[in-house]
């Protein structure tokens, strides 16, 4: 514990330094984290700039829009304009790299228009190993990583939000919905709806870690193998299988490998 707290104090005195910061707040595990630290160390001249494409669930907006106001930290929300650039819409390999390049892109330009010297996003050290290739656009355009540079991992953070009693502290970590699409899908606000949809059922059912991917007219659907016997149950499978069906899926599948961060990725060559 002496080792994390030591990394918790070098990221409080980075954040210090900074003068002033504009996080990338989603209201996930990372970036709740990020903003409240900052807030803690920044006052007022801490923001939360959320981008609100439709690739982010509508709760995930409504939380994040939620902690802001409980914690007195002002937020500006970006509105969507992602499904008007091709080379997002079209989802190629390399699509998070446009999206982070246009999202962050108005986030600087958020922060120049209030003030505000510099733009962090919640990345971490567990960050560092699938193909990510928004990376390479955050890189680009100077914005800062406090998290990977404090060396702080997922566990590390869920450890330090828990001490903050920050609400997040054992949320379940969703990244964006066009991470559900398989490359070269083209990815509209229908389609989206439906995984949108389909991913707050299972939540509703009470399971935590999990995804929906869209495969065509068909749904993939990824839990932890320790809620495979409970999602076989007749009538929780019957009730997923109605759902789903009706929110446009022709099929419905389980499958068998469970949830794992980046199993779109798994189709491409390295």
């Amino acid at each position: 514990m002496d080792q994390l707290h030591k990394k918790y104090n070098n990221l409080q005195s980075r954040l210090r330094e900074l003068g002033s910061l504009a996080v990338a707040f989603s209201g996930g595990v990372d970036s709740t984290f990020l903003l409240q630290v900052a807030h803690d160390v920044l006052g007022d001249c801490a923001l939360a700039v959320t981008a609100a494409p439709p690739f982010v669930p509508s709760r995930e907006q409504k939380e994040a829009a939620d902690f802001c106001r409980e914690s007195g930290i002002r937020q500006i929300v970006i509105p969507p304009e992602a499904l008007d650039i091709d080379s997002i819409r079209h989802n190629p390999p390399d699509r998070c790299y446009h999206c982070k390049r246009m999202i962050f892109g108005r986030i600087i330009k958020t922060a120049e228009q209030n003030g505000i010297s510099h733009v962090a996003e919640g990345s971490n050290t567990d960050d560092t190993g699938d193909y990510r290739p928004g990376m390479r656009a955050i890189r680009e355009l100077g914005v800062l990583s406090p998290l990977l540079e404090a060396d702080l991992s997922k566990s590390d953070i869920r450890t330090l939000s828990k001490e903050l009693s920050l609400p997040t502290w054992d949320k379940p970590s969703f990244a964006c919905l066009a991470s559900r699409f398989v490359y070269g899908e083209t990815i509209t606000d229908e389609r989206l709806s439906m995984v949108d949809r389909s991913e707050q059922l299972l939540l509703d059912l009470g399971f935590r870690q999990f995804r929906v991917r869209i495969h065509g007219d068909l749904a993939r659907i990824e839990i932890l193998p320790v809620d495979f016997d409970r999602i076989m149950d007749a009538e929780c499978r019957a009730k997923i299988y109605s759902e789903l069906k009706s929110y446009g899926f022709s099929y419905v599948t389980l499958d068998l490998a469970g949830y794992r961060t980046g199993s779109m990725n798994e189709v491409l060559k390295r």
